[in-house]
C-alpha cells in the first residue's frame, strides 16, 4: 500500500526540479553585438539627443510600445525605480496618501515614501488576492493622491473599476504589473489601464534582462516627467524649459545598452514565455479543481491570468488538516512550494515604528495614519492558514514533471488522514 513520504514512503518527485533558463543563443548574440560596439550605455545626463539613451534602449522602448499598444514606454533599471519615478511624476507631496495592498513586494508600498507620501493599506479579495475595490473606496480621503494597484501573481486587479473610481475622485491609478505582462481584463492588457503602468524585467519574471523595468503611459505630461526623473531631471529642466519642476530632482534610473539588447530579444518571445507558464498552470488547475478542501487559482470572467505564481488556497476545516501540515507532506513528496507569501507589509518595522527617513520619523510625522490597527482580515487569514505558492516560472517543466507535481498533490490529499494528529487544525 502506498505511504506518504513524510512517513517513510517513496516521494513522487525524488529529485529537485531543474531551473528554467530562458536565455539562449539569441540573447548571447545580442549581448556580444553590444560589447563589440563598445557602447554599453548611450545616456547623457543633460538636455541633448542622448538624454533619451542609446540605440538599444530606444529599440526596446519602440518594441514595447508596439507590443503593448501604448503611446509611451520608458525603460528603467528596475521596476522599483519605475515605481518611485511614477510617484514623483504624478506629484505625490509630503502628507499625500497613496492606497496600497498589504500583499506585494515591499518596493510597491515604500515607493510613495520617497516623496513624503503616506501608504494607506486596503484589504484584498480572497480569490484573486488583488485590491478589494470597496475597501479602496472606503480608504479614500481628502489627502488621497493615488491608488497603487498590484496585478498580483499574474491576475489583473479590478482595473477598470479602479480607474473609474480614480477618475471620479480626481486621483491617479498607478498599476504595478511587474508580475503580469500580457495579463488581460476584458481584452485590455494589464499595465495599460492605469495612468501609469510598471513592468519588471527582473531575473525571475516572465521575461528578463537580469534587472530592469518598463514604464508605460498614454499621457504626454506624465511621460515627460518620467523621462526627466529617470535621468538627472535637476540638470535638464533649465535647458529644456520645463515650467513645473515639482518633484523633478532626478535619479540615475537608466537601463544599460547591454540589458536593453537582451530584453528586446526576450520581448520578441514574450508570447512563448508567457504561454508556456499558462499551459502548465492550467493543466495543473484542471487536474486539481475537484479536490475537496483545495482551491486552485481563480480566473475572473473576462480575465487572462499569466501565473507568475500558481496559488493554491486551502480550507483547513474542509480538508481536515492544517495548511502547514499539508505543506510539510507536500515537501516530503518533492513538491517545491512556499506556505504563504509575505507577511502583511504593514507589519514591517518602518510602519510599526512610523520611521522611514530621519530621526523625526519622516514622513509619518505628517500623518495620523496608524499601522498597528490596520484592518485587513482577508490577507491575515490567507497568510496564516490558507495560501500555498508554486512558481511555474522557476522550473523546466516537461509534461512528465507536471504529471508528477499533480500526482504529489493527489497523493497527499488522498492520504491526508494519515498525517499525525498533532498536525490537524484546531
Amino acid at each position: 500500500m502506498e505511504e506518504l513520504a513524510l512517513l517513510g514512503g517513496k516521494p513522487v518527485l525524488p529529485e529537485s526540479l531543474p531551473p528554467y533558463r530562458s536565455v539562449g543563443r539569441a540573447e548571447r548574440e545580442a549581448a556580444l553585438r553590444v560589447l563589440d560596439s563598445g557602447c554599453l550605455s548611450g545616456f547623457y545626463g543633460s538636455w541633448c539627443e542622448e538624454f533619451h539613451g542609446g540605440p538599444r534602449v530606444r529599440e526596446l522602448e519602440a518594441a514595447w510600445r508596439a507590443r503593448f499598444g501604448v503611446r509611451y514606454a520608458l525603460s528603467v533599471n528596475s521596476a522599483t525605480s519605475g515605481l518611485i519615478a511614477a510617484m514623483g511624476a504624478i506629484g505625490v507631496e509630503p502628507g499625500d496618501e497613496v492606497i496600497v495592498p498589504p500583499w506585494t513586494m515591499s518596493a510597491t508600498v515604500v515607493a510613495p515614501l520617497f516623496y513624503g507620501g503616506i501608504p494607506v493599506f486596503a484589504d484584498i479579495e480572497s480569490d484573486t488576492f488583488c485590491l478589494d475595490v470597496e475597501k479602496v473606496r472606503t480608504a479614500i480621503g481628502p489627502r488621497t493622491r493615488a491608488i497603487l494597484a498590484v496585478d498580483l501573481f499574474g491576475h489583473p486587479a479590478r482595473l477598470a473599476e479602479l480607474r473609474k473610481l480614480a477618475d471620479e475622485r480626481g486621483i491617479y491609478l498607478v498599476e504595478d504589473a511587474a508580475q503580469a505582462p500580457l495579463a488581460e481584463e476584458d481584452g485590455r492588457l494589464a499595465g495599460t489601464i492605469g495612468h501609469v503602468g510598471v513592468y519588471s524585467l527582473n531575473h525571475h519574471k516572465h521575461i528578463h534582462c537580469g534587472e530592469g523595468g518598463i514604464l508605460v503611459t498614454d499621457d504626454d505630461r506624465l511621460a515627460e516627467r518620467l523621462a526627466l526623473l529617470r535621468n538627472h531631471a535637476e540638470s535638464v529642466v533649465g535647458p529644456k524649459g520645463t515650467e513645473d519642476i515639482t518633484n523633478l530632482v532626478g535619479f540615475n534610473f537608466r537601463l544599460t545598452e547591454l540589458s536593453a539588447a537582451v530584453a528586446t530579444v526576450q520581448l520578441a518571445r514574450i508570447d512563448e514565455h508567457v504561454g508556456r507558464r499558462v499551459k502548465v498552470a492550467e493543466t495543473m488547475r484542471a487536474a486539481l479543481v475537484d479536490l475537496e478542501g483545495l482551491r486552485p487559482p481563480v480566473v475572473r470572467e473576462g480575465c487572462r491570468h499569466v501565473y507568475y505564481v500558481w496559488a493554491l488556497s486551502i480550507d483547513a476545516r474542509e480538508l481536515g488538516v492544517s495548511r502547514d501540515a499539508f505543506c510539510r507532506a507536500l515537501a516530503a513528496e518533492g513538491f517545491p512550494h512556499n506556505a504563504g507569501y509575505v507577511n502583511p507589509l504593514y507589519r514591517l518595522p518602518l510602519f510599526q515604528r512610523r520611521t522611514a527617513f530621519g530621526k523625526k520619523g519622516h514622513p509619518f510625522h505628517l500623518s495620523n495614519v496608524e499601522y498597528g490597527r490596520t484592518d485587513c482580515p482577508v490577507v491575515e487569514r490567507l497568510q496564516a492558514e490558507s495560501l500555498v505558492m508554486f512558481e511555474p516560472c522557476a522550473y523546466e517543466l516537461t509534461r512528465e514533471r507536471v504529471g508528477r507535481l499533480v500526482r504529489a498533490v493527489h497523493k497527499v490529499h488522498a492520504l491526508r488522514d494519515r498525517i499525525p494528529k498533532g498536525e490537524r487544525p484546531k
